[in-house]
């Protein structure tokens, strides 16, 4: 079965959203300029709608039904990433102990590299163990960028 395509305009750039009625399997950020969709199909429109809320700083959970395609280790990472809460941040280390091997680091920075879902399953809150910003498949500029967002020190508009 085919899937429904979308491109939407983000502070990212330009963001893909594929799904169907089985729910959304990726979200990525090309990185080249793409033609907008003008009609959003009916499976991505709640996915759409959401993400503009959540890049509007209104929305720090997702509420979607996901459909990736990988690998059960893969999708045991990629549910742990799930629960990092929104403006927190944990290291390989840590995340590899949250799944119950702690010799298993490689393998969980290698699945959280190939997370399809971005944004949504929140691969950019992992971080290295001295803190710093480590690999990002959309790139660190990003990676940055979503944490700056999600930070609960970050400036308020004062009017």
């Amino acid at each position: 079965m085919e899937q429904d395509r979308c491109i939407i305009n983000s502070p990212l750039g330009f963001t893909q959203i594929l799904g169907d009625a089985d729910g959304i399997s990726s979200i990525t950020v090309l990185n080249s300029e793409e033609k907008l969709t003008d009609i959003i199909p009916e499976s991505l429109q709640d996915c759409v709608y959401q993400l503009n809320e959540y890049f509007e700083g209104n929305r720090k959970q997702f509420d979607l039904t996901l459909n990736p395609e990988g690998t059960i280790f893969q999708k045991s990472v990629w549910d742990a990433l799930s629960k990092i809460p929104h403006g927190k941040t944990v290291s390989y280390l840590e995340l590899s102990k949250k799944l119950g091997n702690v010799k298993a680091i490689r393998a969980v920075a290698n699945a959280n590299g190939k997370n399809p879902l971005w944004i949504v399953v929140p691969c950019h809150r992992v971080i290295g163990s001295d803190g710093s910003l480590t690999g990002y498949a959309g790139g660190l500029h990003r990676k940055k960028w979503l944490l700056e967002h999600e930070s609960p020190y970050k400036q308020q508009a004062l009017f």
